[in-house]
Protein backbone atom coordinates (compact mmCIF):
# COMPACT_ATOMS: atom_id res chain seq x y z
CA UNK A 1 0.00 0.00 0.00
CA UNK A 2 0.91 3.43 -0.68
CA UNK A 3 -0.16 7.32 -0.73
CA UNK A 4 1.55 10.29 -1.37
CA UNK A 5 -0.26 11.97 1.94
CA UNK A 6 -0.83 9.44 4.59
CA UNK A 7 -2.24 11.11 8.08
CA UNK A 8 -2.02 8.61 11.10
CA UNK A 9 -5.02 9.55 13.29
CA UNK A 10 -8.78 10.54 12.85
CA UNK A 11 -9.09 12.90 15.46
CA UNK A 12 -10.23 16.80 14.76
CA UNK A 13 -7.50 17.51 13.32
CA UNK A 14 -6.27 14.83 11.39
CA UNK A 15 -9.56 13.86 9.99
CA UNK A 16 -10.18 17.70 9.30
CA UNK A 17 -6.62 17.32 6.93
CA UNK A 18 -8.04 14.16 5.56
CA UNK A 19 -11.24 15.33 4.55
CA UNK A 20 -10.12 18.63 3.10
CA UNK A 21 -7.33 17.34 1.05
CA UNK A 22 -9.39 14.71 -0.02
CA UNK A 23 -11.79 16.50 -1.35
CA UNK A 24 -9.37 18.25 -3.14
CA UNK A 25 -6.48 15.74 -4.52
CA UNK A 26 -8.74 12.06 -4.46
CA UNK A 27 -8.28 8.71 -2.61
CA UNK A 28 -5.19 7.50 -4.60
CA UNK A 29 -3.32 10.57 -3.43
CA UNK A 30 -4.52 10.66 0.64
CA UNK A 31 -5.27 8.31 3.25
CA UNK A 32 -5.99 8.54 6.61
CA UNK A 33 -5.43 5.49 9.27
CA UNK A 34 -7.01 5.15 12.40
CA UNK A 35 -7.23 2.30 15.09
CA UNK A 36 -11.23 2.59 15.53
CA UNK A 37 -14.13 2.40 12.94
CA UNK A 38 -16.02 5.66 14.06
CA UNK A 39 -15.14 8.98 14.73
CA UNK A 40 -16.66 11.00 17.29
CA UNK A 41 -15.49 14.58 18.12
CA UNK A 42 -13.48 14.38 21.93
CA UNK A 43 -15.02 17.73 23.56
CA UNK A 44 -18.53 15.93 23.50
CA UNK A 45 -17.13 12.24 25.19
CA UNK A 46 -18.37 13.95 29.05
CA UNK A 47 -22.10 13.86 27.25
CA UNK A 48 -21.32 10.16 25.62
CA UNK A 49 -20.24 9.29 29.71
CA UNK A 50 -23.64 11.21 31.22
CA UNK A 51 -25.70 9.26 28.98
CA UNK A 52 -26.93 12.26 27.74
CA UNK A 53 -25.43 11.72 24.06
CA UNK A 54 -25.95 8.35 22.16
CA UNK A 55 -22.76 7.00 20.35
CA UNK A 56 -24.16 4.69 18.11
CA UNK A 57 -26.33 8.15 16.58
CA UNK A 58 -23.12 10.57 17.58
CA UNK A 59 -20.29 8.17 15.75
CA UNK A 60 -19.27 8.78 12.23
CA UNK A 61 -18.01 5.93 10.33
CA UNK A 62 -14.61 6.29 8.65
CA UNK A 63 -15.58 4.46 5.92
CA UNK A 64 -18.42 6.41 5.03
CA UNK A 65 -16.39 9.63 5.20
CA UNK A 66 -13.68 8.44 2.97
CA UNK A 67 -16.17 7.40 0.40
CA UNK A 68 -17.57 10.50 0.98
CA UNK A 69 -14.38 12.84 1.14
CA UNK A 70 -12.30 11.58 -1.25
CA UNK A 71 -9.77 9.55 1.09
CA UNK A 72 -8.41 5.92 1.35
CA UNK A 73 -9.10 5.03 4.99
CA UNK A 74 -7.00 2.13 6.52
CA UNK A 75 -8.06 0.28 9.82
CA UNK A 76 -5.77 -0.16 12.36
CA UNK A 77 -2.95 1.45 14.92
CA UNK A 78 0.68 2.51 13.67
CA UNK A 79 2.83 0.56 14.93
CA UNK A 80 6.45 1.32 14.16
CA UNK A 81 7.80 3.86 11.84
CA UNK A 82 11.09 3.15 8.98
CA UNK A 83 12.01 6.64 8.33
CA UNK A 84 15.11 5.32 5.68
CA UNK A 85 12.17 3.84 3.75
CA UNK A 86 9.58 6.21 4.09
CA UNK A 87 6.64 3.49 5.45
CA UNK A 88 4.89 2.62 8.32
CA UNK A 89 3.40 -0.16 10.09
CA UNK A 90 -0.12 -0.69 10.63
CA UNK A 91 -1.30 -3.53 13.21
CA UNK A 92 -3.29 -6.37 12.43
CA UNK A 93 -6.66 -6.41 13.42
CA UNK A 94 -8.56 -9.62 15.19
CA UNK A 95 -11.13 -10.76 16.66
CA UNK A 96 -11.97 -11.20 20.37
CA UNK A 97 -11.64 -15.04 19.76
CA UNK A 98 -8.00 -14.40 18.05
CA UNK A 99 -9.20 -14.63 14.56
CA UNK A 100 -7.34 -12.38 12.65
CA UNK A 101 -9.52 -10.03 10.63
CA UNK A 102 -7.21 -7.73 8.52
CA UNK A 103 -3.08 -8.69 8.98
CA UNK A 104 0.03 -6.28 9.32
CA UNK A 105 0.28 -3.92 6.54
CA UNK A 106 3.17 -1.81 5.26
CA UNK A 107 1.93 1.66 4.36
CA UNK A 108 4.87 3.49 1.86
CA UNK A 109 4.15 7.62 1.74
CA UNK A 110 6.01 10.23 0.42
CA UNK A 111 4.37 12.83 3.14
CA UNK A 112 3.33 11.60 6.73
CA UNK A 113 1.31 13.48 9.70
CA UNK A 114 1.30 11.90 12.69
CA UNK A 115 -2.08 13.39 14.82
CA UNK A 116 -2.49 10.81 17.42
CA UNK A 117 -3.70 12.95 19.85
CA UNK A 118 -2.83 12.32 23.62
CA UNK A 119 -3.66 9.92 26.44
CA UNK A 120 -4.01 10.53 30.08
CA UNK A 121 -1.14 11.43 32.31
CA UNK A 122 -1.05 9.73 36.09
CA UNK A 123 1.40 11.32 37.25
CA UNK A 124 3.04 8.13 39.19
CA UNK A 125 -0.05 8.52 41.59
CA UNK A 126 -0.55 4.77 43.03
CA UNK A 127 -4.26 2.96 41.60
CA UNK A 128 -4.74 5.55 39.24
CA UNK A 129 -4.37 3.74 36.13
CA UNK A 130 -6.04 0.23 37.59
CA UNK A 131 -8.92 1.85 39.61
CA UNK A 132 -10.04 5.34 37.18
CA UNK A 133 -11.83 5.57 33.95
CA UNK A 134 -10.20 8.01 31.89
CA UNK A 135 -12.12 9.86 28.95
CA UNK A 136 -9.93 9.12 25.92
CA UNK A 137 -12.17 7.74 23.38
CA UNK A 138 -15.77 6.13 22.98
CA UNK A 139 -15.40 3.42 24.92
CA UNK A 140 -13.71 4.35 27.83
CA UNK A 141 -17.21 7.09 27.92
CA UNK A 142 -19.14 3.78 27.37
CA UNK A 143 -17.46 2.17 30.14
CA UNK A 144 -18.06 4.87 32.65
CA UNK A 145 -21.90 5.15 31.62
CA UNK A 146 -22.47 1.53 31.66
CA UNK A 147 -20.74 1.57 35.17
CA UNK A 148 -23.03 3.93 36.23
CA UNK A 149 -25.96 2.39 35.17
CA UNK A 150 -25.43 -0.41 36.93
CA UNK A 151 -24.59 1.47 40.30
CA UNK A 152 -27.82 3.42 40.15
CA UNK A 153 -29.77 0.34 39.52
CA UNK A 154 -27.76 -1.32 42.61
CA UNK A 155 -28.53 2.04 44.91
CA UNK A 156 -32.22 2.07 43.73
CA UNK A 157 -32.88 -1.31 44.69
CA UNK A 158 -31.17 -0.61 48.38
CA UNK A 159 -34.03 2.22 49.05
CA UNK A 160 -32.23 3.41 52.13
CA UNK A 161 -33.84 7.19 52.41
CA UNK A 162 -31.31 7.70 54.84
CA UNK A 163 -28.24 9.22 53.34
CA UNK A 164 -26.09 6.57 53.12
CA UNK A 165 -27.40 4.32 50.06
CA UNK A 166 -26.54 5.98 46.88
CA UNK A 167 -23.26 6.58 44.79
CA UNK A 168 -20.45 8.38 44.87
CA UNK A 169 -18.80 9.64 41.67
CA UNK A 170 -15.47 10.96 42.36
CA UNK A 171 -13.78 13.09 39.17
CA UNK A 172 -10.35 13.94 39.88
CA UNK A 173 -8.84 17.32 37.58
CA UNK A 174 -10.82 20.70 37.89
CA UNK A 175 -10.23 21.33 33.91
CA UNK A 176 -12.93 21.36 31.19
CA UNK A 177 -13.38 17.72 31.14
CA UNK A 178 -14.10 17.88 34.87
CA UNK A 179 -16.49 20.39 34.66
CA UNK A 180 -18.24 19.84 31.81
CA UNK A 181 -18.56 15.79 33.52
CA UNK A 182 -19.76 17.28 36.63
CA UNK A 183 -22.50 19.63 34.93
CA UNK A 184 -23.31 17.39 32.55
CA UNK A 185 -24.03 14.07 35.57
CA UNK A 186 -26.05 16.28 37.64
CA UNK A 187 -27.95 16.66 35.19
CA UNK A 188 -28.53 13.73 34.17
CA UNK A 189 -28.71 12.14 37.64
CA UNK A 190 -32.35 14.28 38.09
CA UNK A 191 -33.69 12.31 34.37
CA UNK A 192 -32.33 9.33 35.19
CA UNK A 193 -34.34 9.64 38.61
CA UNK A 194 -37.16 10.26 36.71
CA UNK A 195 -36.71 6.94 34.14
CA UNK A 196 -37.24 4.38 36.87
CA UNK A 197 -34.91 5.23 39.48
CA UNK A 198 -37.44 6.63 41.49
CA UNK A 199 -36.24 5.87 44.66
CA UNK A 200 -33.07 8.01 44.25
CA UNK A 201 -33.11 11.60 45.29
CA UNK A 202 -30.74 12.98 42.39
CA UNK A 203 -28.70 15.34 44.62
CA UNK A 204 -28.90 13.68 47.87
CA UNK A 205 -27.98 10.24 46.31
CA UNK A 206 -25.58 11.04 43.58
CA UNK A 207 -22.99 12.39 45.21
CA UNK A 208 -20.67 14.01 43.04
CA UNK A 209 -16.94 15.43 43.94
CA UNK A 210 -14.43 17.25 42.23
CA UNK A 211 -10.77 17.57 43.10
CA UNK A 212 -8.46 19.76 41.75
CA UNK A 213 -4.40 20.31 42.73
CA UNK A 214 -4.82 24.13 41.57
CA UNK A 215 -5.74 26.81 43.73
CA UNK A 216 -8.82 27.28 41.44
CA UNK A 217 -11.19 25.18 39.05
CA UNK A 218 -10.50 25.96 35.05
CA UNK A 219 -6.90 27.57 35.99
CA UNK A 220 -5.90 28.39 32.08
CA UNK A 221 -8.76 30.51 31.75
CA UNK A 222 -9.96 33.74 33.34
CA UNK A 223 -10.68 34.37 36.71
CA UNK A 224 -14.19 35.58 36.14
CA UNK A 225 -14.76 32.47 33.96
CA UNK A 226 -13.82 30.15 36.67
CA UNK A 227 -16.04 31.65 39.60
CA UNK A 228 -18.94 31.54 37.34
CA UNK A 229 -17.77 27.74 36.72
CA UNK A 230 -17.51 27.51 40.73
CA UNK A 231 -21.31 29.05 40.85
CA UNK A 232 -22.73 26.61 39.13
CA UNK A 233 -21.14 24.16 40.27
CA UNK A 234 -22.35 24.81 43.84
CA UNK A 235 -25.42 25.65 43.01
CA UNK A 236 -25.70 22.15 41.41
CA UNK A 237 -24.88 20.18 44.45
CA UNK A 238 -21.55 19.46 43.51
CA UNK A 239 -18.52 19.60 46.14
CA UNK A 240 -15.83 21.04 44.77
CA UNK A 241 -12.39 20.55 46.71
CA UNK A 242 -9.29 22.96 45.16
CA UNK A 243 -5.61 23.20 46.28
CA UNK A 244 -5.15 19.62 46.94
CA UNK A 245 -3.60 16.78 45.78
CA UNK A 246 -4.20 13.23 45.00
CA UNK A 247 -1.78 10.56 46.56
CA UNK A 248 -3.63 7.20 46.62
CA UNK A 249 -6.76 6.08 44.69
CA UNK A 250 -8.05 2.15 45.83
CA UNK A 251 -11.06 0.62 44.50
CA UNK A 252 -13.50 2.03 46.95
CA UNK A 253 -12.05 5.14 48.12
CA UNK A 254 -9.53 8.36 46.80
CA UNK A 255 -6.69 9.82 49.76
CA UNK A 256 -5.13 13.24 49.46
CA UNK A 257 -2.16 15.07 50.42
CA UNK A 258 -3.94 16.57 53.77
CA UNK A 259 -5.36 13.23 54.93
CA UNK A 260 -8.79 13.31 53.95
CA UNK A 261 -10.72 10.67 52.34
CA UNK A 262 -13.05 10.48 49.86
CA UNK A 263 -15.68 7.53 49.72
CA UNK A 264 -15.75 6.50 45.59
CA UNK A 265 -17.99 3.84 43.52
CA UNK A 266 -16.56 5.39 40.81
CA UNK A 267 -13.59 7.47 39.74
CA UNK A 268 -12.73 9.90 36.74
CA UNK A 269 -9.13 10.86 36.06
CA UNK A 270 -9.23 14.37 34.26
CA UNK A 271 -5.67 15.51 35.59
CA UNK A 272 -3.88 15.47 32.61
CA UNK A 273 -2.32 14.77 29.41
CA UNK A 274 0.32 13.50 27.97
CA UNK A 275 1.57 12.08 24.25
CA UNK A 276 1.06 8.37 23.42
CA UNK A 277 4.37 6.45 24.75
CA UNK A 278 4.52 4.55 21.61
CA UNK A 279 6.33 7.93 20.39
CA UNK A 280 9.38 7.91 22.03
CA UNK A 281 9.90 4.41 19.80
CA UNK A 282 9.69 5.97 16.49
CA UNK A 283 12.94 7.29 16.16
CA UNK A 284 11.80 10.66 15.86
CA UNK A 285 12.56 13.73 18.26
CA UNK A 286 10.27 14.55 21.47
CA UNK A 287 9.93 17.06 24.31
CA UNK A 288 10.01 16.40 27.47
CA UNK A 289 6.71 15.41 27.98
CA UNK A 290 6.59 12.60 25.21
CA UNK A 291 5.21 15.02 22.77
CA UNK A 292 7.20 14.90 18.84
CA UNK A 293 9.15 18.29 18.22
CA UNK A 294 7.92 20.20 15.07
CA UNK A 295 9.13 23.85 13.76
CA UNK A 296 6.82 26.46 13.75
CA UNK A 297 5.62 24.57 9.72
CA UNK A 298 4.81 21.90 11.78
CA UNK A 299 7.55 19.75 10.30
CA UNK A 300 9.23 17.03 12.58
CA UNK A 301 12.95 18.49 12.93
CA UNK A 302 15.58 16.53 11.29
CA UNK A 303 12.84 14.84 8.79
CA UNK A 304 11.57 17.43 6.31
CA UNK A 305 8.71 14.63 4.96
CA UNK A 306 7.43 14.25 8.22
CA UNK A 307 4.63 16.36 10.13
CA UNK A 308 3.08 16.22 13.49
CA UNK A 309 -0.04 18.21 14.35
CA UNK A 310 -2.41 18.26 17.57
CA UNK A 311 -1.91 16.98 21.05
CA UNK A 312 1.08 14.60 20.34
CA UNK A 313 3.12 17.46 18.65
CA UNK A 314 5.01 20.23 20.85
CA UNK A 315 4.64 23.38 18.31
CA UNK A 316 6.41 26.59 20.36
CA UNK A 317 4.15 29.96 19.63
CA UNK A 318 5.69 33.11 18.66
CA UNK A 319 5.25 33.70 22.04
CA UNK A 320 7.94 31.09 23.32
CA UNK A 321 5.56 28.48 25.19
CA UNK A 322 3.60 25.70 23.87
CA UNK A 323 1.02 26.13 21.18
CA UNK A 324 -2.05 24.59 24.32
CA UNK A 325 -3.67 21.10 23.64
CA UNK A 326 -6.82 22.15 22.05
CA UNK A 327 -9.06 20.99 19.55
CA UNK A 328 -8.84 24.82 17.90
CA UNK A 329 -5.03 24.60 17.45
CA UNK A 330 -5.37 21.33 16.35
CA UNK A 331 -7.88 22.78 13.56
CA UNK A 332 -6.11 25.75 12.70
CA UNK A 333 -3.02 23.40 12.24
CA UNK A 334 -4.78 21.35 9.72
CA UNK A 335 -6.00 24.08 7.87
CA UNK A 336 -2.03 25.16 7.81
CA UNK A 337 -1.17 21.45 6.36
CA UNK A 338 -4.06 21.64 3.72
CA UNK A 339 -2.69 24.86 2.30
CA UNK A 340 1.13 23.81 2.66
CA UNK A 341 0.18 19.99 0.98
CA UNK A 342 -2.18 21.46 -1.31
CA UNK A 343 1.02 23.55 -2.66
CA UNK A 344 2.97 20.37 -2.61
CA UNK A 345 1.24 18.70 -4.83
CA UNK A 346 1.19 21.28 -7.51
CA UNK A 347 5.14 21.57 -7.47
CA UNK A 348 5.00 25.53 -5.61
CA UNK A 349 7.07 27.03 -3.04
CA UNK A 350 5.96 26.92 0.63
CA UNK A 351 3.72 28.85 2.17
CA UNK A 352 6.97 31.07 3.77
CA UNK A 353 5.53 31.86 6.76
CA UNK A 354 5.17 29.94 9.74
CA UNK A 355 2.23 28.36 11.87
CA UNK A 356 0.77 30.89 14.28
CA UNK A 357 -2.05 29.64 16.76
CA UNK A 358 -4.90 32.46 17.50
CA UNK A 359 -6.51 31.85 20.77
CA UNK A 360 -10.51 32.47 20.24
CA UNK A 361 -11.28 32.11 23.63
CA UNK A 362 -12.63 29.45 25.82
CA UNK A 363 -16.70 27.40 26.49
CA UNK A 364 -17.18 25.00 28.95
CA UNK A 365 -20.65 23.38 29.02
CA UNK A 366 -22.66 23.02 31.89
CA UNK A 367 -25.36 20.71 30.43
CA UNK A 368 -27.63 20.99 27.70
CA UNK A 369 -28.97 24.16 28.29
CA UNK A 370 -26.10 26.44 29.39
CA UNK A 371 -22.38 27.47 29.39
CA UNK A 372 -19.77 30.04 30.36
CA UNK A 373 -16.44 31.23 28.62
CA UNK A 374 -14.58 33.94 26.76
CA UNK A 375 -14.01 35.11 23.64
CA UNK A 376 -10.87 36.79 22.47
CA UNK A 377 -11.00 40.04 21.21
CA UNK A 378 -9.03 41.66 18.23
CA UNK A 379 -7.10 43.43 20.68
CA UNK A 380 -4.05 41.69 22.30
CA UNK A 381 -5.25 40.88 26.22
CA UNK A 382 -8.65 41.81 25.37
CA UNK A 383 -11.86 39.45 25.75
CA UNK A 384 -15.40 39.01 26.54
CA UNK A 385 -17.16 37.17 28.77
CA UNK A 386 -20.03 35.14 28.06
CA UNK A 387 -22.38 32.97 30.00
CA UNK A 388 -25.61 31.12 29.86
CA UNK A 389 -27.95 30.26 26.68
CA UNK A 390 -25.93 32.48 24.35
CA UNK A 391 -22.72 30.65 25.59
CA UNK A 392 -24.44 27.58 25.17
CA UNK A 393 -25.35 28.30 21.22
CA UNK A 394 -22.01 29.18 20.79
CA UNK A 395 -20.59 26.08 22.32
CA UNK A 396 -22.89 24.12 20.32
CA UNK A 397 -22.02 25.98 17.35
CA UNK A 398 -18.11 24.49 17.77
CA UNK A 399 -19.59 21.20 17.35
CA UNK A 400 -21.67 22.04 14.11
CA UNK A 401 -18.05 23.81 12.89
CA UNK A 402 -16.41 20.75 13.27
CA UNK A 403 -18.87 18.51 11.53
CA UNK A 404 -19.30 20.86 8.75
CA UNK A 405 -15.64 20.47 7.71
CA UNK A 406 -16.12 16.54 7.62
CA UNK A 407 -19.57 16.48 6.12
CA UNK A 408 -20.19 19.97 4.47
CA UNK A 409 -22.74 22.40 5.04
CA UNK A 410 -26.07 20.81 3.59
CA UNK A 411 -25.31 17.28 5.84
CA UNK A 412 -24.14 18.82 8.59
CA UNK A 413 -27.84 20.64 8.09
CA UNK A 414 -30.04 17.87 7.64
CA UNK A 415 -27.45 15.73 10.74
CA UNK A 416 -28.56 18.79 13.52
CA UNK A 417 -31.96 18.51 12.26
CA UNK A 418 -32.50 14.84 12.43
CA UNK A 419 -30.87 14.71 16.24
CA UNK A 420 -33.32 17.81 17.07
CA UNK A 421 -36.31 15.57 16.25
CA UNK A 422 -35.23 12.08 17.50
CA UNK A 423 -34.11 13.75 21.01
CA UNK A 424 -38.01 14.61 21.00
CA UNK A 425 -39.06 10.90 20.60
CA UNK A 426 -35.88 9.13 22.46
CA UNK A 427 -35.22 9.26 26.04
CA UNK A 428 -32.94 12.25 27.32
CA UNK A 429 -30.77 9.74 28.33
CA UNK A 430 -29.26 6.41 27.21
CA UNK A 431 -31.20 3.44 29.36
CA UNK A 432 -29.12 0.72 28.01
Amino acid sequence: MQSKFVIVGGGAGGLELACKLGRKLGPEKVMLVDSRLYHIWKPSLHEVAAGTLDIHQEGLSYQMLAHDNGFTYVYGAMQALDTAANTIEVDAISTQAGETVLPKRTIHFEQLVIAVGSTSNYFGVPGAQEYTISLNATEDAERFRLTLLKLLTKAALEKGGDGTQGVDVVIIGGGATGVELAAELREASGVYAAYGFGHLDPVRDVRITLLEGAPRILAPLPERVSGAALKLLNQRGITVVTDTRVTDIKPDHVTVAKGEVYPSDIVVWAAGIKAPDFLRGLGLPVAKGGQIEVSGELVVKGFPNIYALGDCAQCMGADGKPVPPRAQAAHQQADYLVDTFLRIARGQAPQGKPYAYRDYGSLVSFGQTTSVGSLMGSLRGFNWFVEGFFARMMYTSLHLMHHQAVLGTIRTGVLALARFLIKRTTPLVKLH
